[in-house]
């Protein structure tokens, strides 16, 4: 006998630690329960997945009014998507360009990931270059920084994004321009 909507519900929040209004969602019907433990399994990421089932995937479903048995993007390839945000090949906001590329029909994260060129940067070294740069020709902004204008930084982050066109890690971003600008 298979297992009832109340069951999986159950275990969802036991196995995967959702919370209890994730669950509702997920278990809604059978099909979107067995397309979120494939994406589960795919990627490897349980609270990557829950986002990206319950916001990205539902909200293109409900915009194409598609339902998910229909969706053109598998579950298994949904989650090599997500192996590619959590071992850091893409940051997040280049996964929707994925995913919608995806969508479209255009492959794999992988195959797009290479034809497109969006291969996140995480070399330490082209990441500084690009910071020396934006530092070398914003004095202004460094010295407000030094002052204790925390939030200038921002400028600072959104600064080397553009210069990278959004490939540079954030992450990385961060830290080292915190490095950079301390005084």
């Amino acid at each position: 006998m298979p297992e009832l909507p109340h069951e999986k519900k159950a275990r969802f929040i036991e196995q995967y630690k959702l919370k209890t209004t994730d669950a509702d969602v997920l278990v809604s019907t059978r099909a979107q329960a067995d397309y979120f433990e494939e994406v589960v399994t795919a990627s490897g990421d349980v609270k990557l997945s829950t986002n990206w089932v319950i916001g990205t995937l539902a909200g293109m479903l409900n915009k194409e009014n598609t339902d998910i048995v229909d969706s053109p993007v598998k579950a298994a390839n949904l989650g090599g998507l997500l192996k590619r945000i959590a071992d850091n090949t893409i940051s997040g906001k280049i996964a929707k360009e994925v995913f919608e590329a995806m969508w479209q029909g255009e492959g794999s994260a992988d195959d797009i990931i290479e034809a497109r060129g969006l291969k996140q940067i995480t070399d330490t070294g082209a990441i500084e270059s690009i910071i020396d740069e934006i530092i070398a020709a914003n004095p202004e902004q460094v010295e407000q920084f030094r002052a204790g204008k925390e939030k200038v930084l921002g400028f600072f982050v959104g600064q080397v994004m553009k210069a990278s066109k959004g490939k540079a890690n954030p992450g990385q971003v961060n830290q080292l321009l915190r490095d950079k600008l301390a005084p």
